[in-house]
């Protein structure tokens, strides 16, 4: 068994900076590097992209990387885990096979294929034999948007993957599987944790969270002091040095930029933490107030005295599904009477969508420069303001209002207030929107296979 594994957080999102993975891979030791893409809003989308493309469905990106990063993860034996494979993990599978063969690595990689958090194929199934599923916030019951669903995926947590690389998994990938088990699974695995060890399995949870979004931990989006934060450019992700005790320091890799102290490891902590004294994952159920961060060094802070409790006999279903459409302009109004000239615009614009007798169930203005993040809170402005963005966007179940809302706004330019610009890019796109619908299911449902794909 290893004194310490290293666990190296390279993705915070999908989209997130490209070169981050392979810093991590490149720029010091690590044992493992685990990759997050999926928010609630990536399944639908990539829901999509599968309706549209039967061999999508998944996050390309990924593969990319790996064709990349392969070489060295195989020389230094670093493992890779992801729920890159979105819904089509076979698909992801496949994609990662043929660019093990493309490398010549073939029979040197072997592929965990995680599977069964997709349960929108069942959805009825479940109906069916009376299974209730509501909305765990306003208690909805999910027949009420049934035939709107684009998509059901289940949170999985850490087992499938500890079982995954229990079978000599190289890189690990699956659909739905939560951002604190991709880290946890590895410090299961190397150090043989048990699945009621509830304190242990905590701390890893949490060495999870701190990790989960990527550079948010060692410098990025971070409040405190911000000015004088290094090299952001040059910004080095997070890594967990873990013990086997539970223990672990929070580091990046040395000559990186950004920072790892005290105040980034707390920030990063309240990230969506919900009940302090009950972080709830399929894995545990985590006590925050448990935790103690202290300074261990530059760049490394200890976090210890994690406690946790026995998980739920629930998983967390994330559901999307269709609700309507919605479109977004803007117009910035210039000096003089920069304010004035974009509330005026902003009246113009509502009386005419009135008079055309548009539907939407939301219509909403922000004044960006003004008020458009802090609301009422941030007064009136200076008269003197130089600039300001009308942001004018609706939303409604009729495409064809939403549509019709889209050519009101260039219209304006000649027919409103004066010193109008920022029109660019033409007529606002109309988009579909997709809502998130929570659920819990029982864990007894849901079946999980692990498939070891040889390259």
């Amino acid at each position: 068994m290893k004194e310490k594994v290293r666990v190296a957080g390279g993705q915070g999102f999908w989209g997130d900076l490209l070169t981050a993975p392979v810093d991590q891979v490149r720029g010091g030791p690590i044992d493992y590097l685990m990759l997050d893409y999926l928010a609630e809003v990536t399944m639908s989308i990539v829901q999509k992209q599968r309706q549209r493309d039967p061999s999508a469905g998944y996050a390309k990106d990924f593969v990319t990387l790996m064709r990349e990063i392969l070489p060295d993860c195989v020389e230094k034996n670093i493992k890779v885990l992801s729920n890159a494979g979105g819904v089509n993990v076979a698909g992801c599978a496949e994609a990662l096979k043929q660019t093990a063969f493309d490398l010549g690595l073939a029979g040197k990689v072997k592929i965990g294929v995680v599977t069964g958090d997709d349960i929108l194929g069942r959805l009825d199934e479940f109906a069916q034999k009376g299974v209730e599923i509501t909305n765990m916030e306003t208690g909805e019951p999910l027949s009420g948007i049934r035939d709107k669903v684009q998509s059901a995926n289940v949170y999985l947590g850490a087992e499938p993957l500890v079982d995954a690389l229990d079978k000599g998994a190289q890189i690990v990938v699956g659909g739905r599987l939560t951002d604190t088990g991709l880290t946890l699974a590895p410090l299961m695995h190397e150090f043989g944790w048990k699945f009621d060890d509830w304190n242990r399995i905590s701390a890893g949870t949490i060495a999870g969270h701190i990790i989960e979004c990527g550079a948010q931990s060692s410098g990025g989006n971070c409040q405190y002091d911000w000015q004088n934060i290094p090299d952001l450019a040059n910004v080095g992700f997070p890594i967990v040095e873990a013990s086997a005790d539970g223990e672990f320091i929070v580091t990046k890799h040395e000559g990186t930029g950004g920072r790892v102290n005290v105040q980034s490891v707390k920030e990063q902590l309240l990230y969506e933490m919900g009940d302090p004294n009950a972080y709830i994952t399929p894995d545990v159920v985590a006590d925050f107030t448990s935790i103690n961060v202290e300074d261990a060094g530059e760049n490394r802070v200890k976090v210890f005295g994690i406690t946790g409790n026995p998980s739920t006999d629930f998983y967390k279903v994330s559901i999307a599904y269709a609700a309507g459409w919605k479109a977004v302009g803007t117009l910035v109004y210039a000096w003089p009477d920069a304010y004035e000239k974009a509330k005026a615009a902003d009246l113009i614009l509502r009386s005419r969508l009135e008079k055309l007798g548009l539907k939407f169930d939301v219509t909403l203005t922000e004044f960006v420069g003004v008020n458009a993040v802090h609301g009422h809170l941030a007064g009136e402005p200076s008269a003197n303001i130089p600039e300001v963005q009308l942001r004018f966007g609706v939303r409604g179940p009729n495409k064809a209002d939403v549509v019709r809302f889209t050519k009101e706004l260039a219209p304006l330019i000649l027919t409103g207030p004066p010193a109008v610009t920022g029109f660019a890019g033409g007529r606002p796109k109309v988009e579909e929107i997709m809502a998130y619908f929570p659920a819990l299911i029982p864990k007894s449902l849901i079946e999980t296979k692990v498939e070891i794909v040889e390259t």
